[in-house]
Formats: C-alpha cells, structure tokens, sequence
C-alpha cells in the first residue's frame, strides 16, 4: 500500500518505514495494531516549522496520539478512493457506491479536524447512510465539491455551517429526507443550482404545497363545520358531556335518557301503564335516578306549565323529599327525573318487618319536619301524604315522594292528611283498604270510636310496653286532634313537632329492663285519650 504524499504535508519516512506491514491490514486493524515510531514527535515538529498552516499544527495541546491515528486513515482513504499516486496527491475523496466502507470513514472524526489541504473534492453519494447531516465533511473547508445525494440522510441542513466554504462551487444534495429550509436562509439556495436540492426535501414541493394548499382551503372548513356540528351535538344532545359550568341544569335530552337506561332496555323498566313508564337509569356522573316517561299529547301552554313547576320543584332540598333533578321533552314524551330510591314504601313496611314505636316515630319526625320546610319555604308546593306514597330510603328516613305546584291545599287540610297518615302509622287499620271513601270514610270511623275502641286497634306488632304506653297516648291524641275539623283550635304544625319530639327522645332513652307488652283489655283503666 503506498502512503500519502509530502504535498498533503504528512510523514512520508515515517508512513515507508511500515509499508510492509500495513500493505494488507485494514484501517481498522491498522488503528488497533500500528504504533508511534521513536521519533514520530520530532517529525510533527520539523513539519510544523516548515509549514505552520498544517491543521494539527493548531491544536494545543498536540494530541500525538490522534494525529497518528489521523495520518493512518488519510492513507487508507487516499487508497480507497483511487488516488492515481498517494505519494503524490490526495486530491479527492471518492467513496460513492461503496456503503460498506463510507459509513466507516464518515466515523473518524479526527480524520476530518486535520483533512488534508489538498482534498478539493468529497463524493459519499449512493451509500444508503442515515442518520443527521454529515457536518464533520465541512470542516474541509477547501473543498469545491461536495456530493451527498442518494442516501437517507434527514434533520436540518447546517446552512451556516457552509459561510466557510467559499470554494465550493457544486452541491449536491438530492435524493435525502432532509428537512424544508427556511425562507430567511434563501440566500443559501442563490448560491446553488437548483438541481443540488432535487428530491432532498429541503426545497419547496410546489405539486406538494398545491396539494397541501388544496387540503387547506377545503378541510379546514369542513373539520370546522364538523366541530360545529359536534359542539351542537353536544349542546343539544349530550350536554353531559360538556364540563359542568356549561351543563343547563336540571334540563335532560332524550339522548341523555337513552344512554342512561342502556336504550330504554326491559331490564331497566320498573313500571309500566298506559300512560307512564318508569325507567331506572345510571346517569354518565354515576347518579341512579328514576325516569318517569308520560306519553301523553299535551298542549304547548300546558307543556310550559309543566316546565315552570319542574323548575320549582328541582330547587326543593330537604332530606325527606324525593329529589327531583330535571325534565325532559320530545316528540313523543315527556318526563321527570328524580333521584333513585328503593321501591318500599311506609305501608309495605308497616305491614310486612313490624318496625317497633321508636323507628315510628322516626318517620313521623322525618315527616312533620319536611311538612314545616315546605309551610315555610315553598308554601306553594302541595303533596301527597299517604302511607303507600311515603317511601323509605337506605337509612329509613321517610322520603315524601308525590308533590306538585299550585291547587295547594290549605294548612287545615294538610294537618288533617297528617293526623290520618299518624294514625295509620300507629293502629291497626290501612285507610285505602278497609274503608269506603278513603280518608274520609276513615275520618268518620274514627270520630264513632270510644276510647276503650280505639286502645283495641293498635298495632299489635308494635309491642308496646308499659314505658312507651304514655308516649302512644299523646301521640294518638295529637292525631285525633289533627283529624278534629270541627274543632277551631286544630293544632300547628310547630305543635305537633314538639309532641312528637318529646316522644321520641323519650323512647331513645326508656329503660330496658321494663318489657311488660300491653295488648287489649290491659290498657282499660290506662287510657283517656282526648274527646273528639
């Protein structure tokens, strides 16, 4: 193998002096094997002095060990790229279709920081090489040809990198994946034939920005249209899909019920009649709710109407009101939608699990009380006071679950449904079962009975003893009093509270150790309950 040329300012007697051994190595073992001969610093110094523009001669401190390794590759590479004399010349380095050896010369970057003066023209093209561009080959910055093309070389073009090179005169960068260059660089286009950028992706596409351009003008409204069409959807469709600030409340769409009972499904129908169906739902936030669906044809006014009281009654919060949550109409339906509650009611419970008289006078506390936040704050809104209207929630408190705006009923009205609703509660009799005329068949019944009588229709399961007899007493009392409408002086709903109350906190805190149950003829002689 011959070495490279005292022209190119290298170490010709050192290089000769191990021709014999480098003659068929390769660069890679040759790096490995080779090492500096005795006076291989002494040369580097003599070329210095005689040419003190020699790349390495720059570098303080002198790396003797790179320098070496340098003058190692420069003669395999003057070599392989068919250098008529490598004694001689170096004037090029051509390594195109050779991708087995161009990525390994590409990789000594040392070589490239002391790249011979004397190379004018780099060829690495049809090399297949990947990777970012290349930026070691400039620093030989007197080149005047530069090939890069036909590789996949990617990433920007170092276009500040090439101000040194003002020797060069060709380019070629075509057939690259490189990055579009700036419109700020165009300068860097000027000094180049177009035909350098062919294919490279840094130039401009114009069948491409057409296209590009196209896509513009004709998606952009159409995915704005879409998101248009979207949000509408949203807003008037699925609103619960919207963040909660920009969810009307209270107001449901048909979509909203359908996802929530999976498609009215069956399995999620709890009721049915001509009229309405009742439907268990899961709304998407988690929350059971109870869907009553009407199909009934109802006027525009009258549908107004029911929207103005669905608004009144959605703003009602007591714990002992079923909540209502909102409405919803369509062509063909309309509907409230209230929160979940189990389906047993006071009359079920009273007749099927024997509750015992603290757990009654629970409900009837629960009850009054939601009776005097409805007096105080919605006095507008009437409801429904029966026994199998009243359901019970998961910690049995009483729920009031059938209410409506306007037609109220008068408060001596409302007291009276109470006392009927306290007395089912406490006797043996169920009003809309035993009695022609509903409460006021009830009504008339009672007001025939003697005490002896009425002592005899308590509810043999309540299990009163001797301690809570006194308490079922008042009790009784206030309830005949509600039902009293001949008397004037018909007691308040504050009244009845505090009876009941007092009652109440009393069973909290009877002694166990009295059991002894009165039934019958045992409370003779006990019981005088106020005369109707």
């Amino acid at each position: 193998m011959a070495t490279i040329s005292a022209s190119c300012y290298l170490f010709v007697p050192i290089l000769l002096s191990l021709c014999h051994i480098t003659l068929c190595a390769t660069v890679i073992e040759d790096l490995k094997n080779l090492h500096q001969p005795p006076d291989f610093n002494s040369t580097i110094m003599t070329n210095c002095l005689k040419n003190p523009s020699l790349r390495y001669c720059s570098s303080s401190p002198t790396d003797l060990d790179e320098i070496f390794k340098y003058t190692i590759v420069a003669s395999h590479l003057c070599n392989e790229s068919k250098n008529p004399n490598c004694v001689e010349s170096f004037p090029k380095v051509d390594l195109r279709n050779r991708p087995n050896v161009a990525p390994l010369y590409l990789s000594f970057d040392f070589f490239w920081r002391y790249c011979p003066l004397s190379i004018m023209s780099i060829d690495l093209s049809n090399n297949s090489m990947k990777g970012s561009f290349p930026i070691d080959v400039l620093y030989c910055t007197q080149i005047q040809a530069l090939d890069l093309s036909i590789n996949e070389f990617s990433g920007d073009i170092p276009v500040q990198s090439f101000s040194p090179l003002t020797n060069l005169t060709f380019l070629n960068l075509s057939y690259n994946c490189f990055s579009e260059i700036d419109l700020f660089d165009s300068q860097f286009f000027k000094r180049f034939n177009s035909s350098s950028f062919l294919h490279s992706g840094a130039l401009l596409d114009h069948k491409r920005f057409t296209l590009k351009a196209i896509i513009l003008l004709v998606g952009f409204p159409i995915i704005v249209i879409l998101m248009v069409i979207f949000l509408g959807w949203l807003c008037f469709q699925r609103p619960d899909f919207l963040p909660r600030k920009f969810q009307r409340r209270r107001r449901f769409t048909p979509a909203i019920l359908k996802a929530a009972t999976a498609g009215f499904s069956i399995k999620n129908l709890v009721g049915k009649s001509d009229v309405v169906h009742i439907y268990k739902g899961i709304l998407r936030d988690g929350t059971e709710v109870k869907i009553e669906m009407y199909w009934d044809d109802i006027s525009r006014d009258n549908y107004r109407k029911f929207v103005e009281e669905c608004k009144v009654l959605s703003e009602l919060h007591h714990k002992n009101l079923v909540r209502v949550l909102g409405w919803c109409r369509s062509r063909k339906f309309r509907a409230i939608i209230t929160e979940w509650t189990k389906e047993e009611n006071v009359e079920m419970w009273l007749s099927g699990s024997a509750p015992t008289w603290n757990h009654r006078l629970k409900v009837l506390m629960g009850v009054i009380e939601c009776m005097r936040y409805l007096q105080e704050e919605w006095p507008e809104v009437d409801y429904d006071l029966k026994t199998s209207s009243v359901l019970l929630s998961e910690n049995m408190e009483p729920l009031i679950s059938r209410f409506k705006v306007g037609d109220q009923n008068s408060s001596r009205r409302k007291i009276c449904k109470f006392g009927v609703f306290l007395l089912e509660m406490i006797l043996n009799k169920r009003v809309e079962e035993e009695f022609d005329g509903g409460e006021a068949g009830f009504i008339r019944y009672m007001r025939t009975l003697h005490p002896v009588e009425l002592q005899q229709m308590i509810d043999e399961k309540m299990e009163v003893t001797e301690t809570t007899f006194h308490q079922v007493k008042q009790v009784l009392s206030i309830g005949l009093m509600c039902i009293d409408q001949s008397n004037s002086e018909q007691p308040s709903l504050a009244m009845i509270f505090n009876t009941i109350a007092r009652a109440y906190r009393a069973s909290l805190v009877l002694p166990s150790a009295n059991h002894r149950i009165f039934h019958g003829d045992r409370f003779k002689g006990h019981m005088r309950l106020q005369s109707r």
